[in-house]
């Protein structure tokens, strides 16, 4: 049995602590998570934007607690528990965080109180933003642990990894309306909450990888300029979000857990999945 990672410090830190303390309360709709996992911060993101009464209970997953396995026993996080009954007394679990962001925006949907849906009313319009999610899921981020995991004995050289990851943001960047700075232009949504928490974790590849992310700085683009001007128009506006900054952490710890990737040590899920070449779990 491989060893798992469990050294990982227990709490939230910086803004994600104050937020976090803000919804230490009872409440019958509980979010589940770490604090260092991205997939986490998509399912916070969506409940911050949308101000929807929660708990959030910190759990380290690689120590799972008996009634966190009882209520989900896959044990991964992001898990929600849905209250469900007159009472709201039961709960049932959902996980998987693009399912979890999804349920959110449905089940609160009413404007008044949550705010604007974080998909599009257009069947067409919203079943686009699913395939630029997919993109980001499965190209984007599977680049992203492709090329932090990277070492020197891989088949495949960093700059291979490099090249691969710059062109799925490309990509995603031509896809861009330009009227604003989200992916839907003025309109902030899902695509934007499901690639931000991998926007906020770049600097972990300036920090351990030789030559870093690669980024052009501006006016370096070449024939690409526009598609990267257009992505660090999307970058500067996704970091400076309130949601994405209160659901941070230190910087210091996000280097202290990524350190594992960086090395390709890690036993997460995700990281052995990369390892071997599979879909992300």
């Amino acid at each position: 049995m491989a060893t798992v990672d469990t050294s990982i410090p227990p709490k939230t830190t910086g803004a994600a602590a104050k937020l976090a303390a803000a919804h230490e309360a009872e409440h019958p709709l509980k979010l589940y998570g770490g604090w260092f996992c991205p997939f986490v911060q998509r399912s916070w993101i969506v409940l911050h934007e949308k101000k929807i009464p929660h708990q959030y209970v910190e759990i380290n997953p690689y120590k799972k607690a008996a009634d966190f396995l009882a209520l989900n026993p896959r044990g991964l996080v992001p898990t929600l528990a849905v209250p469900v009954g007159d009472q709201g007394k039961t709960q049932k679990p959902l996980y998987e965080s693009s399912v979890i962001c999804e349920y959110l925006d449905e089940a609160y949907s009413d404007e008044s109180k949550y705010g604007p849906d974080l998909l599009p009313k257009d069947p067409y319009e919203r079943a686009r933003c699913r395939l630029w999610i997919d993109h980001i899921s499965n190209k984007i981020i599977a680049g992203f642990y492709r090329f932090i995991q990277h070492t020197p004995e891989k088949d495949y050289s960093i700059g291979e990894a490099r090249t691969n990851f710059l062109t799925q943001i490309k990509t995603l960047a031509k896809e861009m309306d330009d009227s604003g700075p989200w992916f839907l232009g003025e309109t902030f949504g899902l695509v934007d909450i499901m690639l931000a928490p991998w926007a906020m974790r770049l600097f972990l590849i300036d920090h351990y990888k030789p030559g870093g992310v690669g980024v052009p700085a501006e006016g370096q683009g070449g024939e690409d300029e526009k598609l990267w001007a257009r992505w660090r128009k999307w970058f500067d506006a996704i970091v400076a979000r309130q949601s994405v900054k209160e659901t941070w952490s230190d910087d210091a710890l996000y280097i202290q857990a990524y350190k594992r990737y960086a090395e390709d040590t890690t036993n997460s899920e995700v990281g052995q999945a990369t390892r071997k070449g599979q879909k992300l779990p």
